[in-house]
Parts: structure tokens; sequence; C-alpha cells
């Protein structure tokens, strides 16, 4: 059925909205997936913050000229979509990895992290990283753990023997 150019039109329109938001997106094919697995894929995206897009390849390689996604526009052939994220892709890669296993026939076809291209088999290794929140976390116990064992030094050991034990370190060093 052929498409009428006002509706290529709002499609290329749509696709532009979609690409130029798009900091994490993963290119997938969809050949042989049913529509029920489709549906539920969907489901597991939107749960976890995300979107899933079906592309015309023709006008998605018009929509992406200038965006991040045109580093990958290559691989905008046959059945394809678009699963992206505006905030983390961890929760993303993860539901897709998941589900290949469920569903062998879905494919990588690249990605988009941070604005930086990976490739089909780095979605996997996105999917094993821990979630930004709990990155974040470690980063803080990171950087509060060496002032915690500080303080409890000091309070343990009392002003004289801290001045002691710094006074040793001087002349260690000088």
């Amino acid at each position: 059925m052929a498409v009428s150019r006002a509706k290529k039109e709002s499609l290329l329109a749509g696709y532009e909205e979609v690409m130029a938001s798009a900091e994490h997106a993963f290119v997938i094919g969809f050949k042989g997936i049913s529509v029920g697995q489709v549906t539920e894929l969907r489901r597991r995206i939107r749960a976890k913050g995300g979107h899933y897009v079906v592309i015309k390849n023709r006008l998605a390689r018009r929509a992406v000229v200038g965006k991040p996604l045109a580093m990958v526009q290559e691989h905008f052939s046959g059945p394809t979509a678009v699963v992206f994220s505006l905030t983390d892709p961890v929760p993303l890669a993860k539901v897709l990895t998941e589900f290949a296993k469920e569903a062998p026939v879905l494919e990588f076809k690249a990605g988009l992290v941070e604005g930086q291209p990976i490739a089909a088999n780095q979605v996997e290794e996105i999917a094993s990283l821990p979630g930004r929140e709990a990155l974040i976390a470690k980063l803080l116990f990171l950087l509060q753990s060496p002032i915690t064992r500080f303080v409890r030094v000091l309070a343990a050991a009392g002003p004289q023997r801290l001045a002691t034990v710094l006074d040793q370190v001087a002349k260690k060093k000088g």
C-alpha cells in the first residue's frame, strides 16, 4: 500500500523528534517475532521508562541526518525498530537481553549510549552493568569511606596519639 507524501512528511517529522531526543538508543531487528511478543516487549520497555518505535528505513535515514543516531544509520535495513531512553540505557539493555533469551530471533543491530555508537555485541555488556543509581551510591560510598575512617581514628586514638602519629609520618617523609 502506497503512503501519501503528506503521511511520509508526518512520519519524518515524528522520527526527527524521536531521533533528536535519543542519547541512548538500540537499533533492533524484529523479523520473525509475533505480535504478542512485540506487545510484551513494548510493555517491558515502557515499564523501564523507554520507548519502542518501528522505523521506516528510508525515512529514518533522512531523519537522523545531523543527529547522534546518524552514526548507526547503516543498520537501518530490514524490519527495524529503535528502542530508546532519555535517562538510563542500562535498564533497557537488560530488558532487551532478557527478551532476546526468550525470543532468539530478536536481532541487535547497533546502539548509541551517551551519544557514542556501540556494536551489537556490546548490548549484553551494558546490560551487565549496575544501574545509574547503584553507580552513584558506590561512588558516594567510596568518597565517604576515607573521611569516615579518619573520623573513627580520631575518635579512638584521641588528640595526643594523633599528634604523635602525624609527627612520625612527617619524619618518615622528611
